[in-house]
């Protein structure tokens, strides 16, 4: 037979496992796990340097980069996120309306990436194209999307966000 003290104290533990539960589920939780990455960080400047020119993978690959300053995490930082792509190599052809270089089912993936680009400009992120490196994979300068800005070498520009700070990613 349970007591009134023992049915008390059962209640009382039961109680105490649900708060406890309850609160577990209201916490906000770092649930990606950068708080190791983040400790002491205020802001989060990157340049990410983009020569991979496969459309399917760019798709996959620039989800990863639209994610990496659109995560809580960063948006949570003292000063707001500092995001530039440079485009070298095969990757220029990629910010073309010239559909030569691709069959058609990679052409439906050029325009998804290029829909990607175009948000991540309306997102403040600034998108370069290496002009000598339009020229060498034979991409007009005029074909290329207005969102991108254009400059004379990429590799300049990237030496340039890295010594204001930037991190460099490289997109091989």
């Amino acid at each position: 037979m349970i007591t009134k003290k023992k049915r008390a104290s059962y209640h009382l533990a039961w109680l105490l496992f649900a708060a406890a539960f309850v609160t577990l589920l209201s916490t906000p939780v770092l649930a990606d796990g950068y708080d190791n990455a983040f400790n002491g960080v205020n802001g989060y400047d990157a340049v990410f340097e983009v020569t991979q020119g496969d459309p399917k993978v760019a798709n996959i690959v620039f989800w990863a980069v639209k994610n990496a300053y659109e995560v809580s995490e960063v948006k949570a930082l003292k000063n707001a996120p500092r995001i530039t792509v440079v485009f070298h190599g095969r990757a220029v052809q990629l910010i073309s309306s010239d559909k030569k270089p691709f069959n058609a089912g990679e052409w439906e993936e050029v325009e998804k990436f290029q829909e990607t680009l175009r948000q991540m400009k309306k997102d403040g992120v600034k998108l370069e194209i290496c002009l000598y490196a339009a020229k060498v994979m034979g991409v007009d300068r005029d074909t290329v999307m207005p969102e991108i800005d254009q400059v004379g070498n990429g590799f300049v520009s990237v030496i340039g966000y890295q010594m204001q700070g930037y991190a460099v990613v490289r997109i091989p």
